[in-house]
């Protein structure tokens, strides 16, 4: 599982990894597997963990006062898993975190986070991380406000073709923040083009 990560580390950063840096993360992360519908984080907990997804799917939600659920967040393998805010501050989470198949992980204690971004080149990855979900943030509150249902589709799609396989319509549906029904008929247009 380890060498899952430093190859995703070393396909992203300015150079390889050396090896007291792959020993600290061997030494850090700590393989965690849960079963399907498992929680990871669950709503008004401190999350203890950040998590790296070696395989397997997750989502991240809030459930409101009405009992719908709200999709904020959909993880496939080769993704970070966790609530940053929560773990960073120590504060109890707004969000449920569940595995949506079986999933292996790597995770990393708050502690341990603390030695493993010590080192520079973690720092570099966290950088581009960090840029990378700014601008996926940005587009998709922009798609949120001035496109339409199916243009938000697409651009999912387009982005994560691999979401259509992996959740299922009513998941892909509330991470877009529409009904299911207007996401089959959305899929309908689709497939009579």
């Amino acid at each position: 599982m380890h060498n899952t990560l430093i190859d995703y580390i070393n396909s992203r950063v300015s150079r390889s990894l050396l090896p007291n840096e792959i020993e600290i993360l061997k030494n850090n992360f700590v393989p965690h597997k849960l079963k399907k519908r498992e929680f990871f984080l669950q709503e008004n907990e401190t999350s203890n963990y950040m998590g790296f997804l070696i395989k397997g799917s997750m989502k991240k939600y809030s459930i409101d006062s009405k009992g719908t659920e709200h999709i904020l967040s959909l993880y496939i393998e080769g993704w970070w898993v966790g609530d940053r805010e929560s773990f960073t501050k120590l504060s109890p989470s707004s969000f449920n975190i569940e595995a949506c198949e079986d999933t292996d992980l790597l995770v990393l204690t708050k502690k341990a986070a603390d030695e493993v971004f010590s080192l520079p080149i973690m720092n570099e990855l966290t950088r581009q991380l960090d840029e990378n979900y700014s601008f996926a943030s940005q587009k998709r509150i922009n798609a949120a406000i001035s496109m339409t249902a199916e243009e938000q589709y697409n651009m999912l799609i387009d982005s994560y073709p691999e979401f259509s396989q992996r959740f299922p319509q009513h998941m892909i549906a509330s991470y877009l923040g529409i009904t299911q029904e207007t996401l089959s008929r959305i899929r309908s247009r689709a497939v009579k083009k």
